[in-house]
């Protein structure tokens, strides 16, 4: 099965499959997170350290329209390092955000398990995003597009970056909730 995928996904491809698979993925979000919160919101919160749930309070407040707006600036970003990767061989940006791709899968599993039912997001964590992640992994480590090194840089611009991108995006929320 690897021989089939790297005889027919070239680098190119492979680094373009970023933005395609989080569209998949975060099409099943965006068409299933607002009924998801109104039906199961309240006992989720209530699951949640006191911290928690102040912090995530306008997660529960979202509808379609402003999930959808949070997308668009992920995507853009993952869009971003992408085009960092294809046309400059930039690979630190893609890489640091690959782990959080990655990573995403495992607290969309942990939150199905904690709360002993579907969330949003699971199905598409599962297939494609852990086997994207993987495969992009195996292929830029493969390769020799990455080393060793580079994911550790990337580990640190990730853990560096993602507070920031979390509390900008935490944030932003509260211009279109609050209007």
């Amino acid at each position: 099965m690897i021989e089939f995928l790297n005889d027919h996904i070239n680098l190119v491809s492979l680094l373009w499959l970023f933005p395609i698979t989080f569209m998949f993925h975060d099409f099943e979000e965006i068409i299933t997170v607002e009924k998801w919160i109104e039906r199961h919101g309240d006992h989720v919160k209530s699951s949640m350290p006191r911290f928690a749930q102040k912090l995530y309070n306008s997660s529960f407040r979202v509808n379609t329209l402003h999930f959808a707006k949070d997308v668009l600036w992920v995507y853009s970003l993952i869009v971003t390092v992408t085009v960092l990767a294809v046309f400059f061989q930039f690979y630190l940006p893609f890489l640091a955000t690959l782990h959080v791709y990655f990573f995403h899968v495992f607290t969309h599993v942990g939150q199905s398990i904690f709360l002993k039912k579907y969330t949003p997001g699971v199905m598409t964590a599962v297939i494609p995003v852990l086997p994207y992640s993987l495969y992009a992994y195996y292929r830029l480590f493969s390769d020799g597009v990455v080393t060793s090194q580079d994911l550790t840089w990337s580990l640190i611009l990730m853990v560096i970056l993602l507070p920031v991108a979390l509390t900008l995006l935490i944030k932003g929320r509260k211009g279109y909730l609050t209007s």
